[in-house]
């Protein structure tokens, strides 16, 4: 036989017991209630209507409200994100050490030897073994320059690696990103190189299609610039002629500083993305070989590393750590290098920011333009520097510098030298070519283009046993993004003091509307100071300062 469930029913007397009791606790509490005596809640009276502005009042004590709601959600849906992420963290941080402890010590030593293989690969040796690799496979090297700063892109210790080798080596200048300098400025730059290398003008396409790649929602794309490749043919002429006098297939390696468009060129002339191309500064970490046509290969290398004692613009310019990864101290002091050999009236018009005195301020008020603050209205000036870095190291700013007046060449050129490299190329064409190039692309105006002062040829270290190795920026490089996750603080305590002193602003929008409920002191100009202080200190509350809302006293009669 089944057992049934007890019955929950009481007996009659047991349940008039509990509502004797509960009626005997009300009335004790009423009781203690009456002897205490409860104090109504004041009933807001309003704004009276014989107050004159009364509905501009209203109508700012209601917006006032309606901002405070905004934040209060803003606050709320950052609370739930915070707890989210920090759900994620130790769940993930559970799983790595169940994972450990499964696996055992075998387990994390072979861990360990992974991290230090990715470590490895991202630190600056690793990038001049790779780069010395690329040097001594090719049969011609292709030194990439930014038509902006030519002369900043010279790498004077790569040029003598490739000169003084031995070999048939030969060296070729690319001077990409023709399209962000005026044309006069472009003629004189090729005018002045090519009396050292032969000097190809160079415009990279900037949209290439990925074969590999599943098609993606295509990004915004500025329409303005031309998106087509120049100089491709001319280049592959030369390269190709060259490879006939040697009756073979040449190697062709392409080294510059970063960004100045490495891998952008060997996407080019295979006319397929099949190298890998970001904004970000060390993107290509290691030799790819690129076949173009039998007779071409093309060795894609990692950036050449600027030396520490180049000047501050150098670093800031040609680095080859991410600006992510730079301390803030840095990327203020290459900022300031920047504008310091910049036009100020160009900088200023380019931007469209009024007159600054220092890099703060100038950082300032093109964080405040371009909306980039943090919590309090702050501007966030580190993030502006580093955004200001991409623009000025990527295709975005249009500005150009001067070449030498006088031609002194370098210590390891001779007159010799020079004549044997131009013997192996057809010089007459490759001018012709460079001039239909020239013609063919649409140029910045002088007055549209920054004035810039180049710091002259940068130095970079090419033996790895010169490489003063620093392991701390590239371990961050690998692990930024866990690291973001992990140390990101979320303040809230700020935010909340701002609401609090906003539900402030609003009783006292209401309270000074009062008629003879309470008076205002004229005579205490201290504390009005306060009171306006207090509010300017407020992010939000651009409407009125506290001395505006006291600009009118309701218990005077204005005749």
């Amino acid at each position: 036989a089944e057992l049934r469930k007890a019955s929950k029913r009481l007996t009659c007397h047991k349940r008039y017991k509990i509502q004797k009791k509960i009626r005997e606790h009300h009335r004790k509490v009423r009781k203690e209630a009456k002897k205490r005596g409860r104090k109504k809640p004041k009933k807001d009276p309003g704004v009276p209507s014989a107050a004159p502005f009364k509905e501009e009042l209203l109508r700012e004590a209601e917006q006032r409200k309606q901002r405070l709601e905004e934040l209060k959600q803003k606050q709320k849906l950052n609370r739930q994100k915070e707890h989210e992420k920090k759900r994620k963290l130790e769940a993930k941080k559970n799983a790595a050490k169940i994972k450990e402890k499964a696996e055992g010590k075998e387990s994390s030593s072979k861990s360990k030897a992974k991290t230090n293989k990715l470590l490895d690969k991202n630190s600056k040796k690793s990038f001049c073994r790779e780069l010395k690799k690329v040097i001594e496979a090719s049969d011609v090297v292709l030194e990439v320059l930014d038509a902006r700063d030519p002369m900043g892109c010279r790498c004077p210790q790569l040029e003598q690696a490739v000169t003084c080798s031995g070999g048939d080596k030969k060296l070729l200048l690319v001077l990409n990103k023709i399209d962000l300098v005026p044309k006069e400025n472009l003629e004189k730059w090729l005018n002045y190189l090519k009396k050292e290398f032969p000097t190809v003008a160079f415009k990279s396409a900037t949209l290439m299609k990925d074969r590999t790649m599943v098609t993606k929602r295509r990004a915004r794309v500025d329409l303005s610039r031309t998106t087509e490749c120049f100089g491709s043919k001319c280049l592959l002429k030369l390269l190709q002629e060259h490879g006939k006098t040697q009756n073979k297939a040449i190697q062709v390696g392409v080294v510059g500083f970063p960004n100045v468009g490495k891998s952008s060129i060997i996407n080019s002339l295979k006319g397929v993305r099949a190298c890998n191309v970001g904004l970000a500064r060390g993107v290509t970490k290691s030799m790819q070989i690129v076949h173009i046509d039998k007779q071409t290969k093309m060795l894609d290398s990692p950036s050449i590393i600027a030396d520490p004692s180049n000047s501050a613009l150098a670093l800031a310019l040609r680095s080859i750590i991410g600006t992510e990864e730079s301390g803030s101290a840095d990327v203020l002091e290459g900022v300031d290098a920047i504008l310091n050999h910049c036009s100020k009236q160009q900088v200023i018009m380019h931007y469209s920011i009024p007159d600054f005195r220092n890099t703060e301020e100038f950082l300032t008020l093109l964080g405040q333009k371009r909306g980039m603050l943090k919590k309090g209205g702050v501007p966030d000036i580190e993030s502006v520097a580093k955004l200001l870095l991409c623009d000025w190291t990527g295709a975005k700013i249009s500005y150009h510098s001067q070449p030498p007046g006088s031609q002194r060449l370098p210590p390891y050129l001779t007159e010799d030298k020079i004549a044997e490299i131009q013997e192996c190329f057809n010089l007459k064409n490759l001018e012709e070519e460079n001039n239909t190039t020239v013609q063919a692309l649409k140029y910045p105006s002088p007055a549209s283009s920054i004035a810039f002062q180049s710091a002259g040829m940068a130095n970079g270290t090419i033996e790895e046993n010169k490489v003063i190795e620093e392991a701390s920026e590239w371990e961050n490089m690998e692990t930024s993004k866990e690291e973001e996750e992990e140390e990101e603080d979320f303040t809230e305590s700020d935010d909340e003091d701002n609401v609090e002193e906003e539900e402030k602003d609003v009783r006292e929008v209401t309270r000074k509307a009062k008629l003879g409920k309470q008076q205002t002191s004229p005579t205490n100009p201290e504390k009005q100071i306060a009171e306006s202080e207090h509010s300017n200190s407020v992010s939000f509350s651009l409407d009125k300062t506290a001395d505006e809302d006291d600009a009118y006293d309701f218990n005077t009669d204005y005749v």
